[in-house]
This record gives C-alpha cells, structure tokens and sequence, in this order.
C-alpha cells in the first residue's frame, strides 16, 4: 500500500447577491462567496489537496476559471470529477481534515451536514471527514468578514501490488 498526504487553501471574497455554499450544503447568510464556480472554499481546498497528493497539479489547472464550461458549476461536481481522476492514477481518498475561517456565520451546527455530503461524493465514511470552523478573533480579511478561507489536508491510497 502507498499512501500520500496533501494539502489545499482557498480563499474567496464574501459579497451581496450571491448565494453561500460551504462544504456542499448552502447556507442562509445575507452575504455568498464571490468566484466562477459557486464558491464553495471548502469544496476547492480538498480539491487542492487531493490533486496535490497525486501530484495532479490544481484544480485552476484542471477547472479553470476563464472557461464557460464552469461558470456557476455546482463545486460538489468538481469534487466528484477530482476524485475521478485521482482515481486515474490509483488512488482512492482515506481521509480529510479540514478547517474553514469565518466570522459569520456560525458553522458548528452544519458541520454534520456537510460531512455527510462530503464523505458521499468521496465514498468514504463520514468519520473520515474531519471539519473544523474558526474565527480570526475579528483579525485580517476574515475577521473583518471580507472573505472566507479554507484548509485541508488529506490522506489518499494506493493499493500496490507486491
């Protein structure tokens, strides 16, 4: 078995008009995330992260951002297409741990929610997605509610034959 880890951030700016969408679920805010896609910081930085542990390069790189074929797109699309092709190369997700930076709103309560949405489009258990939420202590972008910021580390597998 061959495991290897890796690691994704995304940023996007919080603005009037658009809907918010974090880790597949969307939630009631009077801000959304400004991007191409709907956004989803959390969804973009496990897609980084799982592309960077297959040595994939990004998901700018295989979704990007000036193609019409993206604009709007539903970033649990991109998920399930990454996974894909991380699958092309062998590998298959173990494990996700995540945290997402925001003032406003409160996650804890979604947090659930979006695990089970996440380990779905993974097809992994729900145990395996670990997602944290964080403030900024009212510090930075974040802390002044000007954007959300996500982190993510994963684990994914290959099973090698000896």
């Amino acid at each position: 078995m061959k495991i290897r880890v890796g690691f994704g951030y995304d940023v996007h700016q919080l603005v009037a008009g658009r809907e918010l969408w974090l880790g597949g679920i969307k939630l009631e805010h009077d801000l959304g995330l400004l991007g191409h896609s709907d956004a989803d910081v959390l969804i973009h930085a496990i897609c980084d992260a799982l592309l960077g542990a297959a040595n994939m390069r990004d998901i700018g790189y295989h979704f990007p951002d000036t193609s019409e074929k993206f604009h709007n797109i539903d970033s649990k699309i991109l998920l399930d297409k990454t996974v894909g092709l991380i699958a092309t190369k062998g590998y298959r997700v173990g494990n996700v741990d995540a945290t997402i930076c925001a003032e406003r709103p409160k996650l804890n309560g979604f947090i659930p929610a979006m695990q089970g949405v996440l380990a779905r489009l993974m097809g992994i258990d729900t145990d395996d997605v670990s997602i944290k939420a964080t403030t900024t202590e009212k510090l930075g972008f974040t802390g002044r509610q000007e954007g959300i910021a996500a982190y993510a580390t994963v684990l994914i597998i290959k099973n090698c034959e000896l």
